[in-house]
C-alpha cells in the first residue's frame, strides 16, 4: 500500500530480486493439476487443511519461508567489503581512507549535513519545541549545530576577533565557515583527506567564504606551519582519531601563539566504563570500528595529555551531565518519531536506517552506487549503534569540553 508521502513499500520480492540474480535463484517447485480417476470408497473424515493445503504441507511451507527469510537477512546483512574485528592488528584502512570513502559516497554528509558533529539545546529551546518544523522558534538538528559552534566560542573565552584560527580535523568546513562569518577571523581547516577538502572548497566558494577560509591537507601529528602561527585553535570531536594524544596536543601547542586558547570537544570513556565488563568492551569496540578510531581514551587521560603537552587547563567538564537532551538522541533508532514535529529525522530511526541501508544495496547491485557502498552503510550503522549504547549506559561521552591556554612564557 502507498505510504503517507505517496511512495510505495518495497516487497520482499522487490528487495530480493537483484540479490537472487547475483547469487543464483533456487528452483521453485510448481504445483500442477492432474486428472485422477475417481475410485469409490467409504467416506472418510477430511484431513485438516490450512488455506486448502494439508497441515503437513502448510507447515513445511512455513518452515521453508522462514528459512528463506533468514537466508535473505544474512545476504542483506553481509557487507560488500570485509572489515576486521579491531584496529589493533593494523589491517584496517587508515582514518583518511575511511573518511574518503564516506565522503565520496555521500553517506556521511547525508546523515550529518555540513557540520559533522552534534548540536546544542537550551532549556528555552526545549520549552519552545526544539526540533519541530512549526512556528518561528524552530530549532532542528542543523540549527543546533550552528548554535554549538557559537557556544564553543563563548566557552573558550576566545578574543572577539582573532586574526588567525585553526580548525583541527575540520571535515568539510561547516564550523570554520560559521566562525569566520561570526567573528571576521581568517580560519584554516586542517584535514587529512582530499575528498573532504575538495568538498569544503566548493562550499567555501558557494557561501562566499573563499577569501577568509582555506584548508591544509595534513594530519594532527605533523602540522606544516611555523611555530606560533595561530591566535586560537579548536577541535570538535576530531582529535579522538589521533593515535597519540600527547603528540597531537603538543603539535597544537607548538603552532599556537603564547597566550592563545585551545578549545576542545572530545570523545571519551567515562568513569562508568568497566574494562572487565564484556558488554562494555563490545560497545567500545563497535565505537572504534564504526567511527575509524585508533583507541578510546578516558577523560582523565585527555586531561593529563593536555597538561603534559604544556597547556594550562582553565576549564574542563563532561557536558553530558548538564545537557538538556541526551547527546545520542538524534541518532537513536529506537526513539519515538513524530512526523508532525520533525519529519526528516525519519532517516535516523530504525525503519529509516534499514530502508536506506537496503536501498544502498539495491543501488550497488544494479551498478548505480559504487562497489563497497553497502559495506560503508553497514559500517556506519554499527558505529552509530555503539555510540547510542555507550551513551545510554553512560560509559561514553562525546561532550568532554576543555579550554586550555598556552602560557605567555
Amino acid at each position: 500500500p502507498p505510504n503517507s508521502d505517496g511512495t510505495n513499500h518495497l516487497s520482499v520480492a522487490d528487495l530480493a530480486a537483484p540479490v537472487l540474480r547475483s547469487h543464483g535463484a533456487n528452483e521453485v517447485a510448481q504445483l500442477s493439476a492432474k486428472k485422477a480417476a475417481v475410485v469409490a470408497a467409504p467416506a472418510k473424515d477430511p484431513a485438516p487443511t490450512i488455506a486448502g493445503l494439508p497441515v503437513s504441507h502448510a507447515a513445511g511451507g512455513a518452515l521453508a519461508l522462514a528459512t528463506g527469510a533468514l537466508a535473505l537477512k544474512n545476504i542483506f546483512d553481509r557487507p560488500s567489503r570485509a572489515y576486521v574485528s579491531g584496529p589493533e592488528d593494523g589491517s584496517i584502512g587508515t582514518v583518511g581512507e575511511e573518511y574518503d570513502a564516506w565522503t565520496e559516497e555521500g553517506i556521511l554528509e547525508y546523515y550529518w549535513g555540513e557540520h559533522i558533529h552534534l548540536g546544542w539545546y537550551t532549556d528555552e529551546d526545549m520549552a519552545k519545541g526544539a526540533g519541530t518544523l512549526l512556528g518561528s522558534n524552530v530549532k532542528d538538528f542543523i540549527e543546533a549545530k550552528f548554535d554549538f559552534v557559537d557556544k564553543m566560542l563563548e566557552w573558550s573565552e576566545c578574543p572577539p576577533e582573532p586574526a588567525r584560527v585553526l580548525d583541527v580535523g575540520c571535515g568539510i568546513g561547516g564550523p570554520l565557515r560559521e566562525i569566520a562569518a561570526f567573528t571576521g577571523a581568517s580560519v584554516t581547516g586542517l584535514n587529512n583527506n582530499a575528498f573532504q577538502i575538495t568538498r569544503g572548497e566548493e562550499m567555501n566558494r558557494k557561501t562566499g567564504r573563499h577569501d577568509d577560509c582555506d584548508f591544509i591537507k595534513a594530519d594532527f601529528m605533523n602540522i606544516p606551519v611555523p611555530d606560533a602561527t595561530y591566535d586560537a585553535v579548536y577541535q570538535i570531536e576530531a582529535t579522538c582519531h589521533a593515535p597519540d594524544a600527547v603528540g597531537c596536543y603538543s603539535e597544537i601547542f607548538r603552532v599556537l601563539k603564547p597566550g592563545g586558547v585551545f578549545a576542545s570537544y572530545e570523545w571519551c570513556l567515562t568513569d562508568e566504563y568497566d574494562p572487565k565488563d564484556e558488554e562494555h568492551r563490545k560497545i567500545r569496540q563497535e565505537i572504534l570500528i564504526g567511527n575509524g578510531l585508533p583507541t578510546a581514551r578516558h577523560t582523565s587521560e585527555v586531561l593529563a595529555a593536555l597538561k603534559k603537552a604544556g597547556f594550562e587547563v582553565t576549564e574542563e567538564a563532561d557536558l553530558v551531565k548538564t545537557a538538556d537532551v541526551p547527546w545520542y538522541e538524534p541518532i537513536d533508532p529506537d526513539r519515538s518519531w513524530r512526523p508532525w514535529r520533525d519529519f526528516w529525522s525519519f532517516k535516523t530511526t530504525s525503519w529509516g536506517r534499514n530502508i536506506t541501508h537496503y536501498f544502498v544495496l539495491l543501488l550497488e547491485t544494479v551498478g548505480i552506487a559504487p562497489k563497497g557502498s553497502m559495506g560503508v552503510s553497514g559500517f556506519l550503522k554499527k558505529g552509530a549503534d555503539g555510540l547510542v549504547a555507550g551513551g545510554k549506559k553512560g560509559i561514553y561521552t562525546v561532550m568532554y569540553f576543555t579550554a586550555a591556554k598556552k602560557p605567555v612564557k
